[in-house]
This record gives structure tokens, C-alpha cells and sequence, in this order.
């Protein structure tokens, strides 16, 4: 029993180090100069400077990459939770002619990627004069990623029971206060699930904002990155150091939201 114990910890232990060492590496290439990073990638800075944080934070307006960033992805990721509950309460709750119509609709979604249709996407945003704008970038987010959180809301509003919306009514409650009184509480979990998924996937994103913004001062944190990519020399240091900035608030992020998922998760085992 031990040594299967053992095992287990040797296994999980393997796997944290294979998850956190990029991570770590990331962070100590951060304080190397160009030379160590060329000369020894793997070894460990010979001092612990800042300079490579204030140069990439001077060298590519990092602070209006961030505030770009922050502005896109909290604001995102806030529309997509508010619509999406929304909207998969009432399929869930409600049951209509259409019902079963429009939740496929919502899942077609995943079946199919946007980015197969980038050039009608392309040029639609242009008929709507939301090119080159943080706006258009928000709409192209919520679109793309209000399938999944749908789909994930629904189910987890179909295993809550419908008692706790009649005894809500009883007391006076109507639809729209049976949702954010009732629901939106117990629904912690799978939010924080939601936030933390596409709150990743807009921050990381590389893809639809070289596509949709073309002016820099509207640029996200990966175009900014992209200028320190040359042709033929390439600023692994300050990269390293941008990188190590832009990963700080994901961290933060996903700290927090773990927690709510954690007391979200303890205070329903306490009420049941």
C-alpha cells in the first residue's frame, strides 16, 4: 500500500515539475541578458536586475499593451457571463416550441470554429465600422466563446432542482430575481470555470486582433510581443521579461476565481 502511495506522489510530482518548469524558466530568463540567455538558457541568472522590465516596459508602451488587454478580456469575459447565464437559464427553466432549436444553435458554436469564416467575419466587422476598435474585438470574443459558456451553464442550471424557483415565486420573487437571487449564488462554480477559461484564451490571443486591429496604439499584449520578434536578431531577454509581466495578471485572475470555486463549492456542501 505504501509503495503504491509512493508511486502516486512520483507520478504527481513528475507531472507538477513538467508543468512549472517552463513557467520557472520563463522567469529567471527574465533577469539574463541576451548573452546568458544565448550562452546558457538553462542556468540560472548571475544577478537578479530589473532593468529588462524597465526597458521592455519603456521599448514597446507595455503599460497601453496591458491597459488594451485588461480593458478587452475583463469586459469579454463579463458579457459573455452575463448573456450566456442568462440565456441558458432560460433554456434550461423555460420550455418553448423552439427549446431544443435554439440551444443547438448556441451549440453549433463548438462544432464549428470561427476561424474558418474569418473573411465573411472580416468583412462584416467593416460593414459595422468595427475595425481597428477594442468594441469590435469584444463583439468577436463574446461571439466566439458564448457557445461554450452556454452549453456549461446549462448543464449545470439542469441539475439544480426546480423547487428553488417555486419557493422563490411564493415569496414574491418573479424570472428575472429567481435568476440573479437565487441562481447566480449557487452558480459560483461554473462561473469561475467560465471566467477562467475564456479569460485565458482572450489574454493569450494572438490570432484576432492581428486580423482586426491594425493601429498600435490599440495593439493587445501579444502584438506588442511581436515587435521585439526581428528579422534577422531577436530581444529574448526583453521578451522573457514581457512575457513574465503579461503572465502576473492571469495568475492573480486565476487565484482569486480558484478561490470562489472553492467557497462555492463548501458553501453548497454546508446549505445541503
Amino acid at each position: 500500500m505504501k509503495l503504491k502511495q509512493l508511486a502516486k506522489y512520483v507520478v504527481l510530482g513528475l507531472f507538477t515539475f513538467l508543468s512549472l518548469y517552463p513557467i520557472f524558466l520563463m522567469f529567471m530568463s527574465s533577469f539574463k541578458t541576451r548573452k546568458e540567455i544565448t550562452s546558457s538558457p538553462l542556468a540560472l541568472p548571475k544577478s537578479f536586475k530589473f532593468d529588462n522590465f524597465v526597458d521592455v516596459w519603456h521599448k514597446v508602451n507595455f503599460s497601453e499593451y496591458l491597459l488594451n488587454s485588461i480593458i478587452v478580456s475583463v469586459a469579454s469575459v463579463l458579457v459573455i457571463l452575463l448573456i450566456s447565464s442568462m440565456a441558458a437559464f432560460y433554456l434550461a427553466r423555460f420550455k418553448f416550441r423552439w427549446n431544443g432549436a435554439v440551444l443547438f444553435f448556441f451549440m453549433l458554436g463548438l462544432m464549428l470554429p470561427m476561424k474558418l469564416a474569418i473573411s465573411p467575419l472580416y468583412m462584416q466587422m467593416m460593414k459595422l465600422h468595427m475595425l481597428d476598435s477594442l468594441q469590435g474585438l469584444i463583439v468577436v470574443y463574446v461571439a466566439g466563446h458564448i457557445s461554450f459558456a452556454v452549453f456549461l451553464f446549462y448543464g449545470f442550471f439542469s441539475t439544480l432542482p426546480k423547487d428553488l424557483d417555486q419557493s422563490a415565486r411564493i415569496d414574491g420573487c418573479n424570472n428575472f430575481q429567481v435568476y440573479y437571487k437565487i441562481v447566480v449564488p449557487l452558480m459560483r462554480p461554473a462561473m469561475a470555470t467560465v471566467a477562467i477559461t475564456d479569460l485565458i484564451k482572450v489574454w493569450n490571443d494572438f490570432f484576432y486582433p492581428l486580423i482586426f486591429i491594425k493601429t498600435t496604439e490599440k495593439g493587445t499584449i501579444p502584438l506588442g510581443m511581436l515587435s521585439l520578434f526581428g528579422e534577422f536578431d531577436t530581444q529574448w531577454n526583453l521578451l522573457f521579461s514581457g512575457l513574465t509581466l503579461s503572465s502576473l495578471p492571469m495568475i492573480i485572475a486565476f487565484l482569486f476565481a480558484s478561490r470562489q470555486f472553492i467557497e462555492g463549492l463548501t458553501a453548497g456542501a454546508v446549505k445541503s
